[in-house]
């Protein structure tokens, strides 16, 4: 397995939205429209936001940001893994960079929404891994059966 190169990256940019878009039409064909939390790149594309692209031999096969929240939190947004680069090791990857970059940003905690249905179960089971447990709804999402809140306290986290 070639090692994994992750770096920041402009959601804008042709590659980060190829792959953004790719994200967005999953993320929409997998929940009804009122509870697809998905950003798009313009969504992405916010002070707000750290945005990341994960290489493996070149081309980007993975994407990861984290959204500020209020009280010192983030907010995992966008994890996504291409379809034909899973199984590979880069979403957890993604996920252990991301959770070292909150830990150096201070961050108290990250929090994230996930889809409840079966199609979400490995993701969910990969942020349960990193000790992940769930939450009730955080800053501004509502209860929805269609949605899975998660929390990761990073104030006795090492």
């Amino acid at each position: 397995m070639s090692e994994f190169t992750i770096e920041r990256a402009s959601p804008s940019a042709p590659e980060a939205a190829a792959l953004i878009a790719r994200h967005v039409a999953l993320m929409a064909s997998q929940s009804p429209e009122e509870s697809c939390h998905v950003l798009d790149g313009s969504g992405l594309d916010s002070p707000d936001v750290a945005f990341f692209l994960l290489r493996q031999a070149g081309p980007a096969i993975g994407m990861g940001a984290l959204k500020t929240l209020s009280g010192g939190a983030l907010e995992l947004k966008s994890m996504h893994t291409l379809v034909e680069a899973r199984g590979t090791g880069a979403g957890r990857a993604m996920l252990e960079f991301l959770l070292d970059h909150a830990r150096k940003q201070g961050a108290s905690g990250v929090y994230l929404e996930t889809g409840s249905t079966d199609d979400f179960l490995p993701a969910r089971r990969l942020y349960e891994t990193y000790g992940f447990a769930e939450c009730g709804p955080f800053e501004g999402y509502a209860e929805d059966p269609w949605s899975t809140f998660m929390t990761l306290d990073l104030r006795g986290a090492a």
